[in-house]
């Protein structure tokens, strides 16, 4: 089955307002852009997303939260993101905060039909025990607080129990991929690219680079083409087309 789509605004034409999208990307590495840019150009809103930050400086899901289009978060991660503190902090943002590996395996266990899993990351914290604040109301109360989770003990150790994550779309990028939606990762962009395209219904995966099915070793498929249904194949420029979130370097002649 062929599934490359003729452009990116074709594969996120029936994103609705109020979808639940899973996005892909650790920091500014393997994160959607040109699909990210897509779902803005659209005019969607009200989105429910799933990512492990939600975008660095402007790019990425930053163009989605400054304009508004995002109404709940599930992540791991919103360090120095200003305009994300901004909107929660002013209770125009829901938020669950959960510990990365958690996040992760929600995501995967989504993908592979597993609906709830115990782990012992968060045991005696406000992760299992409740009352972590999702909503405040602008004024600096707390509106909507996170539920308490059941906590069952395995060979005298105790695990809270979590739920695993679908949402109806996801977007990913890939360094590779083939008409059937094999994928190919690069480095750490593989952290959390793969976990979203399974957690999501109709995954949507942009690729640098697309080649004909039996070009990619079976051996070197990151992610299999059954948890792909639409692929974007990026220009040249798109697929090089990537930002340094904080560079540094050395004084001319300095020697480390």
């Amino acid at each position: 089955m062929d599934k490359v789509v003729a452009s990116a605004a074709l594969a996120v034409a029936d994103v609705r307002d109020g979808a639940s999208v899973a996005v892909g990307g650790f920091g500014l590495s393997g994160v959607p852009n040109v699909l990210i840019d897509a779902l803005y150009a659209s005019g969607v809103g009200g989105l429910s997303v799933v990512s492990n930050n939600c975008g660095a400086m402007d790019t990425g899901l930053a163009v989605l939260l400054t304009a508004g289009r995002i109404s709940r978060v599930t992540g791991s991660y919103i360090g120095g993101n200003k305009e994300f503190a901004r909107q929660y902090l002013g209770g125009e943002l829901e938020l669950e905060l959960i510990p990365q590996g958690t996040l992760a395996e929600r995501l995967r266990a989504g993908g592979a039909g597993i609906p709830a899993f115990f782990t012992p990351a968060g045991v005696g914290t406000q992760v299992a025990d409740g009352g972590l604040p999702w909503r405040y109301d602008g004024e600096g109360a707390v509106a909507v607080a996170s539920p308490a989770k059941e906590v069952r003990e395995f060979d005298g150790t105790e695990y809270v129990l979590e739920r695993s994550i679908r949402t109806d779309f996801a977007l990913v990028r890939a360094a590779k991929g083939d008409r059937h939606g094999n994928l190919v990762f690069n480095k750490s962009a593989r952290n959390f690219n793969p976990l979203a395209a399974m957690a999501g219904r109709v995954t949507v995966a942009e690729v640098e680079e697309l080649v004909e099915p039996g070009e990619i070793d079976p051996d070197h498929v990151h992610l299999p083409g059954i948890f792909v249904q639409r692929v974007v194949a990026l220009t040249p420029e798109q697929a090089v087309d990537k930002k340094i979130e904080k560079r540094t370097v050395s004084e001319r002649g300095e020697r480390n």
